[in-house]
């Protein structure tokens, strides 16, 4: 991963998981431990998957600019296929508290996007390549 992927994860992961801890304490409070695990579930559920997302962009972006838009589209569809799979597979768990766990990866979701918008307006990515030789001009005649 370049510097600036990294930037943007940790940009994006340390709001998440402080809301996440949020999260946690509020479920914990309003359902007890099983309402705790369930949030602590959705928000690792949300820190794991939107990661594996920015580490996949990343490693595609090396590759060509429109394979990272691919990467990015098909990571995208991939983490909502999956956390809704997940949301309809944990709302009839006995071991954690549902709800908690479908708040928390509402919220972290909300968090992490923030987080990663909020780090992409703060980093200062050339979209022009500065060494780049202009065609017309210099060289020999």
């Amino acid at each position: 991963m370049q510097a600036n992927d990294m930037r943007l994860l940790k940009g994006a992961a340390m709001p998440t998981v402080l809301v996440g801890l949020i999260v946690i304490g509020v479920a914990a409070l309003l359902a007890g431990g099983k309402g705790a695990l369930g949030a602590a579930i959705g928000t690792l559920v949300v820190c794991v998957f939107f990661t594996l997302g920015v580490v996949a962009v990343s490693v595609a972006g090396r590759v060509s600019p429109m394979m990272m838009m691919t990467a990015a589209v098909l990571t995208y569809a991939v983490k909502i296929i999956i956390v809704m799979a997940l949301l309809k597979a944990f709302e009839g768990a006995t071991a954690f508290e549902p709800k908690a766990f479908g708040w928390a990866v509402i919220v972290c979701t909300i968090a992490w996007t923030i987080g990663e918008m909020r780090g992409f307006m703060k980093l200062k990515m050339l979209y022009v390549d500065p060494e780049a030789p202009v065609p017309g001009q210099g060289g020999p005649r």
